[in-house]
């Protein structure tokens, strides 16, 4: 029946990637021996950019009431706001497919398949659910029957992937955090370095995206606030050494954490590929077994394109985790379903808005009972 709907629409969704400059494969990135590891200067350009970002609470501030752990007063209102177009869907329109006293049939069947593709569940996931839904049809009188099963279903799908948090067994953890220009990287690493910091743990950041001035001069602030060092490089150095300074200034200094930062062209650049391997060789080199993690970064607004940037990067790195970003009412929430159930990678965290409590665990329970 998906294939059916297709056939009768037809669209083809665009790439909405934002590209950064062109890096010539066969180019060489000069590197430098120039590093810098303390706060960024007071210039204009740093003052500039520091007013796009949201203060994150210091380690050390008496008025962060709530533990890295704990969700945020009003996080699941915000959350719900966020996937009120989803939970329209899973509602509002399921109960009109039963208007006129209507039974399950294959017609509603094949509407029902045609809202859930709309949400962006996926094609396969939504054929398991309605396979799902039809062996139980004999059951279902009318909509709040079929919430239930869908819900169910959903929940099950989503606990399918979790994975119990990663500890920390030896130090310094490394996280590997990848994923394209425009997704929030460098604002979900600032968020993940103030979130470890108020825990407690001593953190590093290797700002290894050196193709962007102002992925560095981000970093800086957000390291500044949240009260973790950085290793830093001039711009177009070859991001590969900056990492390896980075666990190397970690390795002496007893750090707990290291997030590296990384470069976002475009997904479907091979030499963004192999730049990335080369980070995780060059990790490894210095720390076996590192990276212990890479997250990637995905944006919920970009829907079905963010599960084929999933596949892409998880091909060429193994990705270990997802933080996805950008959940705020503009995204249809069913690609966190659609996400989860077709790579079988653990969905970490969800971003619900820019401040920097609105990046938060993801928990299938809470995202569920905001999407119903």
């Amino acid at each position: 029946m998906a294939l059916n709907w297709f056939k009768k629409k037809k669209h083809k969704q665009e790439e909405k990637t934002p590209s950064d400059q062109k890096i010539d494969d066969t180019s060489k990135t000069p590197e430098t021996k120039d590093i810098t590891d303390t706060r960024a200067s007071e210039n204009s350009e740093h003052q500039k950019i520091e007013k796009e970002i949201p203060h994150p609470p210091h380690a050390n501030d008496p008025k962060t009431d709530q533990a890295a752990s704990k969700k945020p007063p009003g996080f699941f209102k915000r959350l719900k706001s966020g996937l009120s177009k989803t939970r329209k869907i899973l509602t509002t329109d399921i109960n009109e497919l039963f208007a006129g006293k209507r039974k399950i049939d294959d017609e509603l069947l094949e509407e029902l398949e045609e809202l859930l593709i709309t949400s962006d569940i996926g094609v396969q996931t939504t054929m398991n659910l309605i396979q799902s839904i039809s062996i139980k049809s004999s059951e279902i009188t009318g909509p709040d029957q079929l919430k239930n099963i869908l819900r169910e279903k959903i929940l099950e799908l989503l606990k399918a992937t979790m994975k119990p948090s990663q500890e920390i067994v030896e130090k310094p953890h490394v996280i590997m955090v990848i994923g394209v220009n425009g997704v929030g990287k460098t604002t979900t690493i600032g968020k993940l370095a103030s979130r470890f910091s108020s825990s407690g743990k001593k953190v590093i950041i290797a700002a290894a995206d050196t193709f962007r001035a102002a992925a560095i001069e981000q970093l800086t602030i957000w390291a500044d606030r949240a009260g973790v060092d950085i290793i830093k490089h001039k711009e177009m150095s070859d991001p590969a050494a900056v990492a390896y300074d980075g666990l190397q200034a970690a390795v002496a200094r007893n750090a707990d954490i290291v997030l590296v930062d990384t470069a976002g062209r475009l997904h479907t650049r091979k030499n963004l590929m192999e730049e990335l391997k080369k980070i995780k060789r060059t990790l490894s080199k210095k720390l076996p077994g590192a990276p212990h993690e890479i997250l990637l970064i995905l944006d919920a607004t970009t829907g079905q394109n963010a599960l084929s940037q999933a596949e892409l990067f998880n091909n060429a790195l193994g990705v270990t985790g997802i933080a996805l970003t950008k959940l705020d009412g503009t995204a249809k929430g069913g690609i966190v379903v659609s996400i989860c159930n077709a790579l079988e990678i653990p969905l970490n965290y969800i971003g619900v808005g820019e401040k920097i409590d609105d990046l938060q665990e993801f928990d299938p329970t809470e995202f569920v009972n905001a999407l119903f």
